[in-house]
């Protein structure tokens, strides 16, 4: 929806000035006398696709949504009741059950109605809303997964000093530590994309309220802003890669130093199930955030299921599966024999 602002212009040919407004770029509503305002956003979602497509999409992902919410409160109840899971490795991996499940809440509900209603619309504030959620859950990911990373460094490398280096206070600063950078990287991305306005053209080529997507409708110019959206991009992916690249590097060499076969295979089973998190979580955002311009949106979109869809069941699917505390902890919990 658009609501028209100014006077409109009078009908006469002969009028320069009319000509002249005709044709003046538009960088700024406020330099032409006709201009509207933008009210709400449209999703384009996934309307090029027909019916029956966007129907089977809406059952596959519907079920993947259940899936991911079950697995991940299953999860959190294992670890909750479990105390042979009260460790700095499981805390990280609850709060990163609790921050996938809301990061999930906030994207696809919405995208689900999107696939049977293809002209949905958002208003103004539930977009920035929708959006500040986003980035809030999606840059705490990235930073407990480097926090992960770091637990195992140190279980690893320094498995004497394990429980004094992660004691439940350290656990807790860096947990805090990244929801705080959440906050703050959503808060300032919100600020200096809503402070751009926002005139006719009013479909976001997405199935939320994305940074890019918003930025391509706003009838300003945006290079400052896309410059800033870079830098924080920079700073949220770059930064806890490198952090979990050295991690990694450090706890590569120490495993290659141990004398026990059984020792080597046993540490790398540790790390496994974090890496594979890590290189599906950062290399779908990475791809999004850090390419330049994209004028396929289509591709945008079906890599951005990737990391909203997929990424937050991979994470319980993967913990559970490939680590055998967990499964023994959940069959305790059915009251079975755990494994031997």
């Amino acid at each position: 929806m658009v609501t028209t602002l100014g006077q409109p212009t009078t009908s006469n040919p002969g009028s320069q000035f009319s000509n002249f407004v005709s044709f003046r770029p538009r960088f700024s509503p406020m330099s032409r006398p006709n201009f509207t305002v933008v009210t709400e956003f449209t999703f384009e979602g996934f309307s090029i696709f027909g019916w029956h497509h966007r129907l089977i999409f809406f059952v596959v992902f519907l079920v993947l949504y259940l899936l991911t919410l079950a697995s991940n409160a299953v999860i959190l109840t294992v670890i909750y009741i479990s105390h042979q899971l009260h460790t700095p490795m499981y805390f990280f991996l609850g709060v990163l059950s609790i921050s996938e499940t809301c990061y999930t809440v906030a994207i696809i509900p919405r995208m689900l109605s999107s696939l049977l209603m293809p002209q949905q619309t958002i208003s103004v504030p539930g977009c920035a809303t929708q959006l500040f959620f986003y980035l809030t859950f999606g840059v705490n990911n990235c930073f407990l997964l480097a926090a992960m990373g770091y637990d195992r460094y140190v279980a690893i490398c320094s498995p004497l000093r394990y429980s004094v280096i992660m004691g439940k206070r350290a656990c807790t600063h860096l947990a805090s530590g990244s929801w705080t950078i959440g906050l703050s990287t959503a808060v300032i991305q919100v600020s200096s994309v809503f402070s751009l306005p926002f005139c006719d053209a009013n479909i976001i080529s997405h199935f939320f309220c994305d940074i890019r997507p918003l930025m391509k409708l706003a009838c300003a110019d945006t290079t400052i802003k896309e410059f800033i959206t870079l830098l924080i991009s920079l700073c949220v992916l770059v930064l806890p890669m490198v952090l979990i690249f050295i991690s990694y590097v450090l706890i590569v060499t120490t495993i290659l130093k141990m004398a026990s076969a059984e020792g080597r295979k046993k540490a790398f089973a540790t790390c496994a199930s974090h890496l594979t998190v890590v290189i599906v979580h950062y290399g779908c955002t990475s791809f999004i955030y850090l390419k330049p311009k994209s004028q396929n949106s289509l591709q945008d979109r079906l890599i951005s299921v990737t990391y909203t869809v997929i990424t937050p069941l991979l994470n319980p699917v993967v913990y559970s599966l490939r680590n055998k505390e967990v499964k023994d902890a959940l069959l305790r919990a059915l009251g079975r024999k755990p494994l031997s």
